[in-house]
């Protein structure tokens, strides 16, 4: 036997490894075969789908390629929104007439396949989601077809599609810029509040991330408080404007009242407060009943109390009351802003068990410091409205009211 040759079995056979042969896709032939039912049942969305059940078509394959014969009749060119090659059907979300009655139908549509086949839900999202970041490539029309299709999916809670999908591929620079989102984002609005309240289409926002980001869809131009509130309010959204303007506000509150809490923990100068309360009110337009409110808020707040100890507390209240009674006589200039703060402390000292047996000494206080005029004290003694422990308090300062009395008979 030559060196050259090996020995072999005989009667053995070589076997081939076996390998993973995976078929080429063909979404073509997928798209054309759903086009084909739609051009059978002659777009009658129910017929479609019973036959889309029992046929044997590879949604786990082509998910993306359904929802874009869905959307546009059709495949779509990779990377874009026009038609690839193909049969197309005339009974698309894009082809319809821009109405809700008329695009409602397509979303009870999805529904039904979507109960039927949840693995779905991710490429109607990936669809979406490309047709959103590419809204400049839709007409007009198109465009808004597109947000009342968006809003019924969320009116009628559409399986499982997350909000964010929506909102958060929206925000690109260039769409914003061109006011294609503002325009977008409006008619969503105004479709989606036809059958939903604001808090309803806050709550969507809000898993969008997108409730404290409304001024982003608006090109930076009209990007600011007011160009939103001329907006919508041209749009016909005041709950939404009124919304908006409250939260601006609570956001303004929650600025002043973290730089005055900063400023009397440090013990600031009475004036550099009062400066600094001034220009808060000035900028944010703030009401002055707000700004009596936080005032005595923020200065009870920084007191520290002693627990049970009565004396302690009451020593704690009034030393802060007078160390702060300039800032506080600074804004209380009339009987109304008197009397709310009167309320203020009612209702502190109704609140606190511990400060129940104060309310006397602090309205005392704030009389010897000139915060409180005779006038003020006596409408509340005798007109106040607020129940919350008026009995009691009314009580504990009969001895204060009837000095008062004494003494405005005396002059």
């Amino acid at each position: 036997m030559s060196s050259k040759e090996r020995p072999t079995l005989g009667g053995t056979r070589i076997k081939t490894r076996k390998r993973n042969i995976t078929a080429p896709l063909d979404p073509a032939a997928f798209a054309d075969a759903v086009v084909q039912i739609y051009l059978d049942n002659a777009g009658d969305l129910e017929l479609i789908a019973k036959s889309i059940e029992s046929s044997d078509l590879n949604f786990n394959r082509y998910g993306d390629t359904f929802f874009e014969v869905v959307f546009t009749g059709g495949r779509t060119q990779p990377g874009t929104t026009k038609p690839d090659e193909g049969e197309r059907h005339p009974y698309s979300i894009i082809d319809c007439e821009p109405k809700r009655e008329v695009i409602l139908p397509s979303v009870v549509y999805i529904q039904k396949i979507l109960r039927r086949r949840p693995f779905l839900i991710k490429s109607l999202e990936n669809v979406m989601r490309r047709f959103l970041q590419s809204l400049e490539l839709f007409e007009e029309n198109e465009r808004k077809k597109l947000a009342i299709f968006t809003a019924l999916a969320f009116s009628q809670k559409l399986s499982g599609l997350p909000p964010e999908t929506v909102f958060q591929p929206l925000l690109k620079d260039n769409l914003v810029a061109k006011g294609i989102v503002l325009s977008f984002v409006t008619d969503f609005f105004k479709e989606y509040l036809v059958d939903n309240s604001l808090d309803d289409l806050i709550s969507i926002l809000k898993r969008g991330k997108m409730e404290d980001n409304l001024l982003d869809i608006f090109p930076s131009a009209k990007r600011s408080a007011e160009g939103f509130s001329e907006h919508f309010t041209k749009e016909g959204l005041i709950p939404l404007v009124e919304y908006n303007e409250k939260k601006i506000f609570e956001v303004k509150l929650k600025e002043m009242k973290s730089v005055l809490t900063t400023q009397i923990a440090e013990e600031a100068d009475i004036s550099e407060v009062i400066d600094s309360v001034k220009q808060h009110v000035k900028d944010a337009k703030l009401p002055d009943i707000e700004v009596v409110r936080i005032l005595w808020d923020v200065l009870m707040d920084a007191v520290q109390w002693s627990g049970k100890n009565q004396q302690q507390n009451a020593n704690a209240a009034l030393r802060q009351v007078k160390t702060w009674a300039e800032l506080l006589n600074t804004f209380c200039t009339n009987g109304k802003l008197q009397l709310e703060l009167l309320y203020k402390v009612q209702m502190q000292c109704y609140e606190d068990a511990k400060l129940m047996k104060l309310f006397p000494e602090v309205v005392r206080s704030l009389y010897d410091q000139d915060v409180l005029a005779e006038d003020t004290i006596l409408y509340w003694f005798r007109k106040g409205t607020n129940p919350k422990g008026r009995q009691t308090f009314v009580k504990s300062l009969e001895a204060f009211v009837k000095w008062l009395e004494e003494a405005e008979e005396e002059e």
